[in-house]
């Protein structure tokens, strides 16, 4: 498909399939055996340091650097450079995975992976091949204190300066800030037609500004923090794409990855605070009575209840998966939905835990409590769930998804 249908689909409302590339659809992307190598890293470095990275807010660095060194982070390279040729199935299948373990590993995990589906299409070869080795970090650069969550309206600004580029930006949210190798890098464009540009910005240019520390409710240790621009020059081959393509491209490139991941993120926090839930159900004892909770009919209903609610959402994550894999004609309004359906049901579930689990959920060694909070930050994340659920809306009506309108 040419790259410019996906765009014409989301800005008209018809449906459209979502490839990965120019070479066809999901179904034709080799499958990697990433799982024995997630599995040890989930084991000897994720799982143990999951409690310290929320309680000191510590960016999981020996995780990351141990997913690189096992080919997890090269996961969506192509081999053509030495990665994993995997699909977005696999890297929703890795995001789920990590986040049941650590919400904070995940989405640094997500954002790379987002990332990285634009510098598969757009980036330079001696970045994909780092990528694909696990040396090097990537993440998104959209959002901004301007226009917020409204990540296809960038206030920042590219300027020629000699033979180089001047970036000129105050990002409001970075996850990795500080601490990835590079950002995929939102601004509007130079001269062109077109909602926004996007650049490849090494980390540590110069001009380059990490503002404080994060300190949240939830996903302490993403490092997601403001990164400012201050004359930032970058060489004009870092363009990604052609200038004014930026939001074409992250639609066709970035925006199915995040979506589809980001609902798996939320699958994976369901099926640990279940787990929790379970384990305690089962092992907490009514002494007077002689029973578990377990075994208490309105604690049971309202278990199933949840249960239910977090497989409508790991259902719904999978037929849109297989509407990607496949290139069904709803594939675009699937990867629309599925992340607001998904971050809807964790939170609900979460919540639904916390209450289940009583007064235990609140104390830290149960784990339910940093997970409920984990849950919060997906509806928040651009697109917002508000957004996600107008985009839908027009969409199925008909209407462009971005038209200039005032809510937008």
């Amino acid at each position: 498909m040419p790259r410019g249908a996906i765009s014409s689909a989301f800005r008209t409302g018809t449906p459209a399939v979502v490839p990965t590339g120019e070479e066809g659809p999901l179904s034709s992307v080799p499958r990697t055996d990433h799982r024995s190598a997630l599995d040890s890293v989930l084991a000897t470095t994720i799982v143990p340091a999951a409690a310290e990275v929320d309680g000191y807010g510590t960016f999981p660095r020996p995780a990351l650097d141990a997913l690189g060194a096992t080919g997890v982070l090269g996961l969506l390279s192509a081999p053509e450079v030495g990665g994993g040729g995997g699909s977005v199935v696999d890297a929703a299948d890795v995001v789920e995975r990590i986040a049941a373990a650590c919400g904070s590993t995940a989405m640094v995990v997500l954002m790379h992976y987002a990332a990285v589906s634009v510098l598969e299409a757009h980036g330079p070869r001696e970045v994909r091949e780092a990528i694909a080795r696990g040396e090097h970090l990537s993440s998104l650069a959209f959002s901004e204190t301007g226009s917020r969550s409204h990540f296809w309206a960038p206030m920042s600004t590219a300027m020629a300066d000699g033979d180089a580029v001047r970036l000129d930006a105050r990002k409001s949210w970075v996850t990795s800030a500080g601490e990835a190798d590079s950002y995929v890098w939102s601004s509007r464009p130079m001269a062109a037609d077109g909602p926004m540009t996007l650049w490849f910005v090494p980390s540590d240019a110069a001009g380059l500004r990490v503002a404080g520390q994060f300190d949240g409710v939830g996903l302490r240790g993403n490092a997601s923090k403001p990164v400012t621009a201050d004359g930032v020059r970058v060489p004009r081959d870092a363009m990604l794409g052609a200038d004014g393509a930026g939001l074409d491209i992250a639609l066709l490139a970035a925006l199915p990855t995040f979506l589809t991941c980001n609902a798996a993120f939320s699958v994976g926090l369901t099926t640990a605070l279940l787990r929790d839930a379970a384990t305690h159900l089962t092992t907490t004892r009514l002494e007077h009575l002689g029973q578990t909770l377990a075994q208490q009919p309105v604690t049971r209903a309202e278990f199933a209840r949840l249960r239910t609610r977090a497989d409508e959402a790991r259902a719904f994550l999978a037929d849109t998966l297989a509407a990607l894999s496949s290139g069904r004609d709803d594939a675009v309004l699937r990867v629309l939905q599925v992340k607001a359906v998904a971050s809807e049901a964790s939170s609900e579930v979460a919540d639904g835990v916390m209450r289940l689990c009583g007064g235990a959920a609140f104390r830290k060694e149960l784990g339910v409590e940093r997970r409920f909070r984990d849950t919060l930050a997906a509806r928040v994340m651009a697109p917002t769930t508000p957004a996600l659920r107008d985009f839908v809306g027009r969409a199925t009506l008909g209407l462009p998804l971005f038209d200039g309108s005032p809510e937008q």
